[in-house]
């Protein structure tokens, strides 16, 4: 296996994007990143490549957000609203974020590997092949599967599979 510091170097980006995905939080998401990489170091004799480095860490990184859920006996958080843009006029404002509020309650209505990967996209603004990488499927799987989802959700959710 590399060296840790050249493995944080390049997938440490990765596993912030997906725990912040998850938890909508930056600092928990830093947090559980950091923590990610130190058990990833205590853990390393035990990383047999079945899998590549980054699906090995965002499986870590995934089952410290779910720890951190159980302590505080919480679930996965919805956001409520969409972050903050600047509208132009107050009405602008109002009627896009009830548009945003009404697109979430859709995503949150599809198939689970569906959801993750339009939060990682959309949210987590991660590459084809990260998410590829963090599902442990390929970057074409994580395009399909997002354009899938996107007629899904411009559809409103009727879309049939062919």
């Amino acid at each position: 296996m590399d060296d840790m510091s050249d493995i944080y170097r390049r997938h440490a980006r990765t596993v912030y994007k997906f725990l912040l995905s998850q938890t909508h939080d930056p600092d928990l998401a830093e947090e559980l990143t950091q923590e990610t990489f130190y058990q990833a170091v205590r853990s390393i004799d035990r990383f047999d490549g079945g899998c590549k480095v980054s699906v090995w860490l965002c499986q870590i990184a995934k089952h410290l957000w779910y720890q951190h859920l159980r302590r505080n006996k919480r679930e996965v958080p919805m956001p409520e609203e969409i972050p903050e843009v600047p509208a132009p006029s107050a009405e602008e404002g109002v009627l896009e974020q009830e548009g945003g509020l009404s697109l979430l309650r859709q995503i949150h209505q599809l198939p689970e590997l569906q959801r993750e990967v339009v939060y990682l996209r959309a949210f987590g603004n991660l590459s084809f092949r990260e998410i590829g990488d963090v599902l442990g499927k390929t970057e074409n799987w994580a395009r399909v599967t997002f354009y899938r989802s996107k007629e899904k959700l411009r559809n409103g959710g009727t879309e049939d599979e062919k």
